[in-house]
């Protein structure tokens, strides 16, 4: 079993990879942070096989909490360290700030150098990471990451401001960061004796994150989902979600009702299409109109029912039967007129897809009756 330490354990990326680390097997958590007696920390150093020294501040009281809480603190675990006669692998953060000449970036630089100094004269495997802005689950917004506290205030109702939105930052997700900790421990990432980075980053400028959030936000009313094949949005999307008020979590649907039931749609998106849900009454039909290019998927989730085609070419009629007792997926293709007849005795609930979003002005939708007079007069023979 490995024995991991971790400084700062109670911050936004100590939290993180604590979650992480449980999950892997034979690893024992030893954790440390501001609120501890700096007297116990002798003790859990004795005990570790690699330190992940994640503590550190960046938002003091005053200039001489950057000397105290950054350099003097490392300076302190590697003494122990070195008068425990050990070389454990120690993984320190630092930032991207540790190349300016300015009280945060000089203390940070100086705890780098003092890791760098024991990774050298002890032969221990050491990970100095200059990080630029991390964003995701469970940073403190109002406090040192602009996304955490653009999703906060947006997600409760706040009004943000920014001074220059076209200023540019440069933000890195936080599992990705967990990841290559993980990869630490694996020993698919190696130590180094310069400093290492975590990829991918995103750069963009203020005011379009700010939008990119307000969109997020719109999701619950306009339904519209960007696309999130692109790996940015997909992490922003996770991290606006997880900033939404516990009591909040839930939203109504616009429901539209109708002789025949109800309808509701779900969520829609230029990349995928839409989705919509209906309950439809016993002995009604919904339809009977077909499409030139857009094709549906229909799923009956509860109550009985049959969909039947007709080819407006052809009249070829086919007729599927299906049964909420056993979900089954029917493909609606272009060129056949159709419709969905609830044929028990119970409301019918049916969820559909389809490719393209409704589009009034371009419906691509045209009504024509499945049941024709050759199809009546087929079946009853």
């Amino acid at each position: 079993m490995k024995t991991i330490l971790v400084t700062g354990a109670e911050g936004f990326i100590g939290r993180n990879l604590r979650i992480a680390l449980q999950r892997q097997d034979d690893i024992r958590i030893l954790c440390y942070d501001v609120q501890d007696n700096p007297a116990t920390l002798s003790g859990l150093l004795s005990q570790a096989d690699i330190v992940f020294h994640l503590a550190g501040v960046n938002r003091p009281q005053s200039e001489e909490e950057f000397k105290t809480g950054n350099t003097d603190l490392t300076c302190q675990i590697v003494e122990t360290l070195k008068k425990q006669g050990t070389a454990i692998p120690v993984v320190i953060l630092s930032s991207i700030q540790a190349a300016l000449d300015n009280p945060y970036g000089r203390s940070k630089k100086a705890a780098e150098d003092v890791v760098f100094t024991y990774g050298k004269e002890r032969g221990a495997p050491v990970y100095v990471y200059r990080l630029t802005n991390v964003f995701g689950k469970w940073s403190r917004p109002n406090y040192n990451s602009v996304v955490s506290t653009f999703c906060h205030n947006i997600a409760h109702g706040i009004e943000i401001t920014i001074s220059n939105p076209a200023n540019v930052v440069e933000l890195v997700y936080i599992d990705d960061i967990i990841a290559e900790f993980i990869g630490i421990l694996n020993g698919s990432i190696l130590p180094s004796a310069t400093h290492l980075a975590v990829s991918p980053t995103y750069r963009i400028t203020l005011g379009e994150l700010a939008d990119r959030i307000y969109a997020l936000r719109e999701i619950r009313t306009r339904l519209v989902i960007p696309d999130l094949s692109d790996d940015f949005t997909r992490k922003l999307y996770a991290t606006y979600l997880s900033y939404v008020a516990a009591d909040d979590f839930s939203y109504g649907l616009d429901i539209k009702t109708d002789h025949r039931g109800e309808l509701a749609e779900l969520i829609k998106s230029a990349h995928f299409g839409q989705m919509f849900v209906s309950r439809t009454y016993a002995g009604i039909t919904r339809g009977n109109h077909y499409h030139d290019s857009k094709i549906e998927k229909f799923c009956v989730l509860q109550g009985e029912a049959v969909i039947r085609f007709r080819h407006i070419v052809t009249n070829e009629v086919i007729e599927c039967r299906v049964s909420g007792t056993k979900w089954t997926v029917v493909d609606i293709p272009p060129g056949y007129t159709h419709h969905i007849e609830n044929i028990g005795e119970s409301e019918m609930i049916t969820l559909f897809w389809s490719n393209q979003i409704f589009d009034p002005e371009k419906p691509d939708t045209y009504f024509a009756n499945v049941k024709t007079e050759a199809y009546l007069y087929d079946k009853n023979n």
